[in-house]
């Protein structure tokens, strides 16, 4: 509803109209059809009075009363006009239902208040004003009737209070308790609608955090198993190489193969337990959330049994590593040294000798340097901590290169450089190209270590940079930021 007192097209509670014309419903209409016709009737029987007093004709005040009546129907729609008509007929004496539908009606809307206190005022006033004049002209006429002179003022002022008060106060009333219920209404569809936009939102942060989550696994179960069953490979192709010429060697060569075959089950085994340990909906979350760490840890204590294994072996002319001595148990791995129990959070730079004495195990020539010292001199980086992430991220990157170059360039001379420096830690693998002479593995690749290696480096904010260099050969290049840890 407008300040004029024009109402919009919408219902009483904001729905759409339905009913005909400017009204909500249908029986909205019958009832102001009712009211309008009984205040025709009232009109009329008013007019036709006001007339024969008035010593006019009656047809007159009848037909004012008849055009004056049905203007109700408009009190939905135009209110102020309901009223204004009201007013202009009060000194024909004619309008009680009319008047006082009509403010009620008009303190009900959205006319402002000024309006309605302003047509209040002019009802009052011409309500006291036609009550008086009619008393005094009553009074007048009786002759032994002589009241005070307060009398017929207090008693107009008193009828013109109680004809316009009680319909603008019930109207105000109403108007203000539709205006709670809409406000709470529209408050409580505000509610509803950021409730489902935040679990909208809430669905969407967790389908993202579980396809990260799947992404992280894969990548740490990528990391820990390729790496082993590469070797066992490239262990079975240069047993097939000698098979027929050196039995002794093939069948040293052939337990070898069973042992790391062993190793990567128990790993696999180890790691589908972790994401079983849940029992319950709060366990499984608090599992899944670190699933990727213990995964880690898994894989270095899994890979302890290896190392050992791996250096108490020499490798032959054909790249073949000899038996190692047979102590452990026969599952591969599943005695834990202590010292790994104390390190929960995975592989870390002090393995990356060992880590490289797998592949020369396997028959590469690897060489690994720190600083720019070699290997063997007293600058190894065992006294040197950096944060576990950082260490466990160059970790899988070299064992991923590593990995790489057996599958890729077998027969290759590979060179693995750590760097430390101030606030960062660089690492770089490099390999020549593959010799000629040297038989394919056959290994296959998804194509996932060189990404799943970006996206290690870059959520440390580190630097990544791979590709092909001058001399045929592949480099893998990372710098992280880091500052070393003392302990």
């Amino acid at each position: 509803m407008t300040a004029t007192g024009a109402s919009e097209g919408v219902g009483a509670r904001g729905a759409p109209v339905t009913g005909p014309w400017w009204w909500a419903r249908r029986r909205s209409a019958v009832l102001d059809v009712f009211l309008a016709a009984a205040s025709t009737v009232e009109c009329a029987f008013e007019g036709a009075r006001f007339a024969e007093g008035a010593q006019l004709p009656e047809l007159l005040g009848i037909l004012l009363g008849l055009l004056a009546g049905p203007v109700l129907l408009l009190r939905r729609r135009w209110p102020v006009v309901v009223v204004l008509v009201s007013i202009a007929v009060i000194p024909a004496e004619m309008g009680g239902l009319l008047s006082t539908v009509g403010l009620y009606t008009l303190a009900a809307s959205e006319v402002p208040r000024r309006i309605t206190g302003l047509l209040a005022g002019m009802t009052v006033t011409g309500t006291l004003v036609t009550t008086f004049l009619s008393l005094r002209q009553d009074v007048a006429a009786q002759e032994d009737f002589q009241p005070p002179m307060w009398l017929i003022p207090a008693m107009s002022l008193a009828l013109g209070l109680v004809l316009t008060a009680p319909p603008v106060l019930w109207g105000l009333y109403v108007g203000a308790r539709r205006r709670l219920v809409e406000s709470l209404r529209e408050r409580a569809d505000g509610l509803e609608r950021e409730l489902s936009l935040l679990a909208d939102r809430a669905e969407e942060r967790a389908e993202w955090a579980r396809n990260e989550e799947r992404t992280r696994i894969a990548r740490e179960m990528h990391d820990v198993v390729a790496h082993r069953v590469s070797l066992m490979v490239v262990h079975a192709a240069a047993l097939q190489a000698v098979a027929l010429k050196d039995p002794e060697k093939a069948s040293k060569n052939a337990g070898l193969v069973g042992d790391m075959g062993r190793q990567a089950l128990t790993e696999l085994r180890e790691m589908l337990g972790v994401l079983r340990t849940a029992d319950g909906a709060a366990v499984r979350g608090a599992a899944v959330t670190g699933a990727p760490e213990r995964l880690a840890a898994v894989a270095s204590r899994a890979g302890a049994k290896a190392t050992v294994q791996a250096q108490s072996s020499e490798p032959s002319v054909n790249g073949v590593a000899a038996d190692p001595s047979d102590d452990g148990d026969p599952a591969g791995g599943a005695s834990v040294p202590a010292a790994a129990d104390t390190d929960s959070e995975g592989p870390y730079l002090a393995e990356l000798a060992d880590l490289v004495g797998q592949s020369r195990a396997a028959g590469m020539v690897v060489e690994l340097t720190v600083d720019g010292v070699a290997e063997g001199e007293p600058a190894v980086s065992a006294g040197r901590r950096y944060a576990p992430r950082v260490e466990r991220t160059v970790y899988r990157v070299v064992q991923e290169a590593l990995t790489n170059v057996h599958k890729h360039a077998p027969g290759a001379r590979a060179r693995v450089r750590l760097a430390h420096r101030d606030g960062e830690l660089a690492v770089q693998v490099e390999n020549g190209p593959c010799e000629g002479g040297t038989a394919d593995a056959g290994l296959p690749s998804g194509g996932n270590g060189l990404v799943g290696m970006r996206e290690r480096v870059t959520a440390l904010g580190g630097v990544f940079v791979s590709g092909p260099t001058d001399a045929g050969g592949f480099r893998v290049s990372v710098v992280l930021p880091a500052s070393h840890v003392v302990g």
